[in-house]
């Protein structure tokens, strides 16, 4: 086909007048490129060699850094105002007039990035720490190459050291699953985590499970049980350690080790030593069957637990719930409950509680806002909305609504739900919040309660003992201690008697 002005040749394009010149064999390589344009590039033999110099000089670039690229003939000129000179190379400290803290990698400073240690060329600068990326997500590795210096200098170099991102709160989530908190009004606060004094029980040197059921078939066998003998054994073993002398003793002595207790031991002693038997998910799974089941329920007992186990524990308490009662946790609950407390305990049975460690001053603030709303500023409450902020907020996170809460209305949390809310409902409430503003504090409570006045609740006490023992019972006696005036160990000693009171003060651990 041809076209007009085009006639086909053999060969390439004829010459035409104000086009390029003729060509053989249509577009071989052509020796000298395009011919030289005024203001252009010169001319180069052969295309586009490597050129001495790169690009030509351009009035105003960057100055040379040393530790950096070497200056390069015909490469950008200083510019006045441009950034001033790197600290020397091997330094540490430097960096530009802001007072950046320098890595010290390659002979570089990082003026972009704050690095987590501390470094020898000055403290951090005040409210820096770890955590200052988006809440809940793991601190980026950039990447690139370790130690290669930035072909960029308008920007830090990839790679040179890991290190926290420095929040930037305008930008969007990292991870659209979980939104950023607050759409980035205020940075995000890292939050000091509180380290307990931890349980009273650890691990025993050197356990041996087939010498421990040993143990424990001599106590038992015979006239008569050697209870000393189960005290000081179960007394002073981890769970990790007594869990698995069930299957040791089956290995040993083809008997069922509870079977065998349960016969020799009698009243809340041997309540207690089947107890200390279970795994805490087994034993957490067990106690909330019971709560539910007969009669009466035991609206605490549902709420002590779900509230203070971690969203793992959870699951796990829901797995071998449904396991070994052929029916799922929230079934359960459903049947024996009802209302605005139904829905608080399913809420909290999810084990879908945020845990993120970093609070956002500004959603704390709005979350505070949206509580007074519900209540105290609102003709009757929205329940719904303490539900959805008291069972998914993350625990630090809702200390600090509670702060702001204070701070906005005057009164304390718990003053406001005690006049919004009655019933199982507030009891439900309150004690959610009051496990999330000191769980040590108010497990104290639920001890106290479960022993003052005439008679002991030792349902409640042999839960409280033998679950927080591993976890935060030196908290709690603390806690104890300076709320009641007396230590927990004088407390179970005047409200406990015989073998039933030597291992609880066994798993007590001492008097404050």
């Amino acid at each position: 086909m041809s076209y007009p002005g085009y006639p086909s040749q053999m060969g390439g394009y004829p010459p035409q007048p104000g086009a390029y010149p003729p060509q053989p064999g249509a577009y071989p390589p052509q020796a000298g490129g395009y011919p030289p344009q005024p203001g252009a590039y010169p001319p180069q033999p052969g295309a586009y060699p490597p050129q001495p110099g790169a690009y030509p000089p351009q009035a105003g670039g960057y100055p040379p850094q040393p530790g950096a690229y070497p200056p390069q003939a015909g490469g950008y000129q200083s510019q006045p105002g441009g950034y001033p000179a790197a600290p020397p190379p091997g330094s540490w400290g430097g960096g530009p007039a802001g007072g950046y803290p320098s890595i010290g990698m390659s002979q570089l400073s990082n003026p972009g990035y704050m690095v987590s240690l501390p470094q020898p060329g000055g403290p951090m600068p005040p409210n820096q720490g770890p955590a200052m990326g988006y809440p809940s997500q793991p601190t980026p590795q950039m990447p690139g190459y370790p130690n290669a210096p930035s072909p960029n200098h308008s920007m830090p170099g990839y790679g040179m050291a890991p290190g926290p991102m420095p929040g930037y709160p305008s930008a969007p989530s990292a991870s659209p699953s979980m939104p950023a908190y607050g759409g980035g009004a205020m940075p995000v606060a890292p939050v000091t985590v509180r380290k307990g004094l931890g349980g009273t029980i650890t691990d025993f040197p050197g356990a041996d499970p087939l010498k421990d059921v040993e143990v424990l078939r001599k106590a038992m066998k015979g006239f008569g049980t050697d209870e000393q003998a189960i005290i000081n054994l179960l007394g002073s073993r981890s769970n990790k350690q007594r869990v698995p002398l069930l299957r040791a003793y089956k290995t040993s002595y083809g008997k069922d080790l509870v079977k065998d207790l349960h016969s020799e031991l009698s009243g809340d002693f041997r309540k207690l030593v089947l107890a200390t038997l279970k795994t805490p998910a087994e034993f957490d799974a067990s106690e909330l069957h019971s709560a539910i089941k007969g009669a009466g329920t035991d609206e605490a007992c549902l709420i002590e637990i779900l509230s203070s186990r971690s969203n793992a524990e959870i699951k796990e308490i829901n797995r071998i719930y449904k396991q070994e009662y052929k029916k799922s946790l929230e079934d359960s609950i459903s049947g024996d409950t009802s209302g605005h407390f139904r829905r608080l305990l399913i809420s909290l049975a999810q084990g879908n509680r945020d845990e993120r460690e970093t609070v956002d001053a500004s959603l704390a603030a709005q979350d505070a806002q949206a509580l007074y709303a519900a209540g105290e500023n609102k003709l009757g409450t929205d329940e719904s909305k303490f539900n959805a902020i008291l069972c998914a907020r993350s625990k630090p996170h809702l200390r600090a609504v509670f702060h702001e809460y204070q701070k906005m209305c005057g009164r304390d949390i718990e003053k406001s739900i005690s006049r919004e809310m009655s019933g199982d409902l507030e009891s439900g409430m309150l004690a959610v919040v009051k496990c999330i503003k000191n769980t040590p504090a108010y497990f104290a409570e639920r001890l106290y309660k479960a022993m003052k006045g005439a008679g002991t609740k030792d349902t409640t006490l042999i839960r409280i003992m033998v679950s927080r023992s591993e976890v935060d019972l030196l908290d709690i006696r603390k806690e104890y201690v300076k709320n009641y005036g007396k230590s927990l160990y004088t407390a179970i000693s005047g409200d406990t008697s015989g073998d039933y009171k030597k291992l609880l003060l066994k798993f007590c651990g001492g008097s404050d």
